[in-house]
C-alpha cells in the first residue's frame, strides 16, 4: 500500500484536487494526515476508481462562476477570474456564469441561474476563485443545497478575495437595504396614523 499525495490520488481518479479535498471533508474517502499534508491510501483510491463510489463515474461538468460588486466596472477582474478558472478545469466547462452585485445580495441574476442548473442536473461541479464570489455569508447552505443534487463546489483560493472597496460597496449595500425597511416600517406606522387620524376626525365631524 502506498500513501499518495492530493494531487497524484486526484489524477489516478482523473478529477480535481479540490473535489478530492471536499470527498475527504465530506468522509467520502478515508485519509491520513502525515505533516500537515493529506495522504490516501492507493488501496481506497483503486477502490473509489473501481467503482464503489458512484460519483467517480458521473462526466464532470464544470459551471465556472465569476463575480465583482458594482453595476458597472470592474472588467478585468471577471476575465481573470474566468481565465484562471479555464485554466484550472479539468473537465467539460458547460457555462460561465458572471454576476454583478454585492455578495450580501441573495436575489442576483447569475446566481439565480447557477441555482437552476444545479437542481436540473446540467453539472456536477461549481467552481469559484474565492467562496465570497458566490456568497459573503450562507456558503454553507449554498454548499448543503448543492450536494442535495450531487453537485460539489470549489474554491481554488480558500481566502476570501474582497478588498477594502468591495467590503464597502457591500457595507453600504447592507446599510441601503436595512434603511429602506426601516423607512418602509416608519411610512407604514404614518399610514396607520393618519387612517386613524381620519377616521376619528370623520366621527367628530359627524352630526349627532
Amino acid at each position: 500500500m502506498e500513501l499518495l499525495r492530493m494531487s497524484k490520488a486526484a489524477k489516478r481518479l482523473g478529477i480535481h484536487p479540490m473535489t478530492l479535498r471536499q470527498w475527504a471533508l465530506d468522509g467520502k474517502i478515508p485519509f491520513t494526515w502525515v505533516g500537515r499534508e493529506r495522504r490516501f491510501s492507493s488501496v481506497d483510491v483503486e477502490n473509489m476508481k473501481r467503482g464503489s463510489d458512484s460519483s467517480v463515474s458521473r462526466p464532470r461538468l464544470e459551471l465556472l462562476y465569476a463575480r465583482v460588486s458594482g453595476s458597472s466596472g470592474h472588467e478585468s477582474s471577471l476575465e481573470a477570474q474566468e481565465q484562471e478558472l479555464r485554466a484550472t478545469s479539468t473537465g467539460t466547462v458547460v457555462k460561465v456564469v458572471k454576476d454583478r452585485g454585492s455578495g450580501l445580495k441573495e436575489n442576483r441574476p447569475g446566481l439565480n441561474r447557477v441555482i437552476a442548473m444545479v437542481a436540473d442536473g446540467s453539472v456536477t461541479v461549481v467552481r469559484v476563485t474565492h467562496e465570497d464570489r458566490l456568497a459573503r455569508f450562507g456558503l454553507g447552505w449554498l454548499k448543503r443545497l448543492f450536494a442535495v443534487y450531487g453537485v460539489a463546489v470549489e474554491v481554488l483560493h480558500p481566502k476570501k478575495l474582497g478588498g477594502r472597496d468591495e467590503l464597502l460597496e457591500d457595507f453600504a449595500s447592507l446599510v441601503t437595504t436595512f434603511a429602506g425597511r426601516l423607512y418602509g416600517m416608519r411610512s407604514a406606522d404614518n399610514r396607520r396614523r393618519l387612517l386613524a387620524e381620519s377616521g376619528q376626525c370623520g366621527e367628530e365631524s359627524r352630526p349627532r
